[in-house]
Parts: C-alpha cells; sequence; structure tokens
C-alpha cells in the first residue's frame, strides 16, 4: 500500500499520470469518427421544424404560424395549416419556399409567393370547422388561390395477409 501512495504522490508531483482508456464493453460498438456528410444526401427535416414555423408572403408579410400538418393516408405531406390570429388558413405544402434554419437553436421560416391581396380572399375555418380537404373542388379551389394545381392523389390499399403459417 505504501508503494501505491508513494506512486500516486510522485504522479501528483510531476504531473505525470498514466491514463488507461477503459475496456470496451462487449456487444457495445466502439465509437466512429466524425465522418463528412456527403454534399448529396437529402437533409432531415422534423415535425418539430414546421409546427410553430413563422409563414410569410410577398413583401415579407408576415401570415401566421405553422399550427398543423395534413398527411394524405399515403404518408405525403399535403397541407399545413397556418393560424393568422385564430384563423386557420390551408397552404398546399407546394406553395412553400422554407428556409431551414441551422445553428444551435435554429429558426424554420417559409415564404408564400402570393400578394396581400390573393391572401385576403383564400377561405379560413376554426377548429370545429375544419373542411374536408381531400373533396377534388376543394382541392383545385385552394391550390388555386397559389397558381398551383394539385397533383393526383395515390390511395394506399392496404391489404391484411390472413396466410396462417
Amino acid at each position: 500500500m505504501l508503494g501505491t501512495v508513494a506512486h500516486i504522490a510522485i504522479a501528483l508531483m510531476t504531473g505525470s499520470f498514466d491514463v488507461q482508456t477503459p475496456a470496451q464493453p462487449p456487444g457495445v460498438p466502439a465509437a466512429q469518427p466524425p465522418q463528412t456528410r456527403p454534399a448529396d444526401l437529402p437533409n432531415a427535416v422534423r415535425a418539430k421544424q414546421i409546427l410553430g414555423a413563422k409563414i410569410s408572403i410577398q413583401n415579407n408579410t408576415a401570415v401566421g404560424t405553422v399550427d398543423d400538418i395534413v398527411f394524405t393516408d399515403a404518408g405525403q405531406v399535403e397541407y399545413l395549416i397556418v393560424n393568422d390570429n385564430g384563423k386557420l388558413v390551408t397552404v398546399p405544402w407546394a406553395a412553400l419556399n422554407w428556409n431551414w434554419g441551422t445553428g444551435a437553436q435554429p429558426v424554420t421560416t417559409a415564404t408564400i409567393n402570393i400578394t396581400p391581396e390573393v391572401y385576403r380572399t383564400i377561405p379560413t375555418f376554426t377548429v370545429p370547422t375544419y373542411p374536408e380537404f381531400f373533396v377534388p373542388t376543394y382541392r383545385t379551389q385552394v391550390y388555386r388561390y397559389y397558381g398551383l394545381t394539385p397533383g393526383e392523389l395515390r390511395r394506399v390499399e392496404r391489404r391484411i395477409d390472413r396466410r396462417i403459417p
């Protein structure tokens, strides 16, 4: 024990410590060094980056924040719901030009390329009166406000394999 105490005292005085890296526990992969990300990979966009994002139109006019996301049953984002002081506005995903924030606390924003005059003519709704988003007449009308034509909706066929193993 005296030898161990002497060894520690000498190490403290000389600043020479023999630090050993602990062994990797079995079954746990070793940490990989950071890799360079290829430029052609898509960026991951999370719902948290979209919900609450500030939305503006031409002339940098703020019109609200993203309140909700509407998906098709095939899992595609069709619309965002923008809360404009309590009025809800349907915005096709294709109408938005995104600025994905960067840094420690990224702020995501999006711009819609329409004038304030056109924006004021878009029908609004409230929570108890959500529209039927996928009725063809509603889709066509909404897309036209933004100068777009809706694409064809893809339906997902859900099949249950009833074979017994």
